[in-house]
């Protein structure tokens, strides 16, 4: 040994190894920036009688602004008829319910109206053909409802019943087909009278309590009211406030003593008597008819 180091050559390798390689690690993905979500929108926490009040004052507007003209022009337009008031319904509910079940209700409806049309005549008042509001429904013109609240009545009552006779005239078509469509047709229509009879004027079934008992005015006052704060909808107020007029104006008049208003809501027992029994049966017809034609439907979550 000299003080130098030496180097021996590495041992050969045995036959079929290979020497281990250096391993890549796989480099990551590059982070891709997260999107920016946009903050659900908050849910409008007003009342709900203020968010129907805007709509209310603009349909009030328009009304003071448009009734007179529109009142004096309708007449005479030829383009307001029936049947064009009907097809603008047609279209208006067809945004809902597709043109098929929109038309068999414009139909429906028109039944209903015509049997108040109907009676205005055989009570000798003249009156207007149906005149469609999309979504109101629709209205008769009639300078009067009668000499009487018996003949009122009879005129109400009138709507409801040719109405019901029209859905029921479905019934045969349902059961032959089974077709689920038949079935709410029958169940919509039938609802709408029913509706209807609820005892509180402007509705049909004002006009049947003028010959019964006006005192159930404000029972449908009342059950209006539940059904404002129940299913809240300007329709629905707007027939409120409709009716807390009416029957104010019409109470007053009573209360008055003036004798021709008091005439007119003297009612003689056997015409009260029927009355009640056509009111009543209607009532038991349409929910009867509306449990045999309900269809349940499952709504997705």
């Amino acid at each position: 040994m000299d003080g130098m180091s030496q180097h021996w050559p590495a041992p050969p390798a045995p036959p079929g190894f290979a020497p281990a390689s250096r391993v890549e690690e796989p480099l990551a993905p590059a982070r891709q920036p997260q999107p920016q979500r946009t903050p659900a929108p908050q849910p409008d926490q007003r009342p709900w009688w203020r968010r129907s009040l805007s709509l209310l004052v603009v349909i009030g507007l328009l009304a003071l602004k448009w009734g007179k003209a529109a009142l004096l022009l309708l007449p005479k337009a030829k383009v307001l008829t029936t049947s064009a008031t009907m097809l603008v319904s047609i279209a208006a509910y067809s945004l809902i319910w597709g043109w098929k079940f929109a038309l068999g209700f414009v139909l429906l409806l028109f039944v209903h109206e015509m049997g108040h049309v109907i009676q205005l005549r055989r009570e000798g008042i003249e009156a207007s053909a149906p005149m469609f509001i999309p979504f109101l429904g629709a209205a008769v013109m009639a300078k009067s409802l009668g000499d009487d609240a018996t003949a009122e009545a009879r005129v109400g009552l009138a709507g409801p019943i040719l109405g019901t006779l029209g859905c029921l005239a479905l019934l045969p078509i349902a059961f032959a087909t089974g077709e689920d469509f038949w079935y709410a047709l029958i169940f919509t229509g039938l609802f709408l009278n029913l509706f209807n009879l609820l005892p509180v004027v402007p509705l049909d079934g004002g006009r049947a309590m003028a010959a019964l008992s006006p005192w159930m005015w404000f029972v449908g006052l009342f059950a209006m009211l539940v059904l404002a704060f129940t299913y809240p909808n300007p329709i629905i107020l707007l027939i409120l406030l409709l009716a807390g007029f009416e029957t104010y104006r019409r109470w007053k008049a009573r209360q008055a003593g003036d004798a021709a208003a008091l005439a007119y809501y003297r009612v003689k027992p056997a015409h009260r008597l029927a009355v009640l029994g056509v009111y009543l049966a209607l009532i038991v017809v349409c929910a009867v008819g509306m449990g045999l034609t309900f269809v349940q439907r499952d709504i997705p979550a």
